[in-house]
């Protein structure tokens, strides 16, 4: 079993910067894929980003540029840092754990409860 716990998010003003952290306990760190997907209000939830063990990566065109996400394998910690944000960045962002390099949310196993990142227009 795994839990995650995502922290960081909050209201930040367009053109600002945030960092959402993940938290996983439980045995399944090691040797997985770690995501990141956010959902706004009546959306489907959609890819952010992802990070292998290893560290491959790969993300969503839209967040190119200005996410970038990364990894702490020794403190079973993800990181997702938010540059540049803009209104349409305002979701709630989940962290997900997963078996293999997936950009789709049905490949990942687990996930937190998500945290609400908000950026007024």
């Amino acid at each position: 079993q795994v839990q995650l716990v995502e922290s960081g998010g909050g209201l930040v003003q367009a053109g600002g910067s945030l960092r959402l952290s993940c938290a996983a306990s439980g045995s399944a760190f090691r040797g997985f894929v770690m995501g990141w997907f956010r959902q706004a209000p009546g959306k489907e939830r959609e890819f952010v980003a992802y990070i292998s063990y290893t560290g491959a990566t790969d993300y969503a065109d839209s967040m190119k540029g200005r996410f970038t996400i990364s990894r702490d394998n020794a403190k079973n910690l993800v990181y997702l840092q938010m540059n540049s944000l803009k209104p349409e960045d305002t979701a709630v962002y989940y962290c997900a754990v997963g078996y293999s390099q997936s950009t789709r949310a049905n490949g990942y196993r687990y996930w937190g409860q998500g945290t609400q990142v908000t950026v007024p227009s």
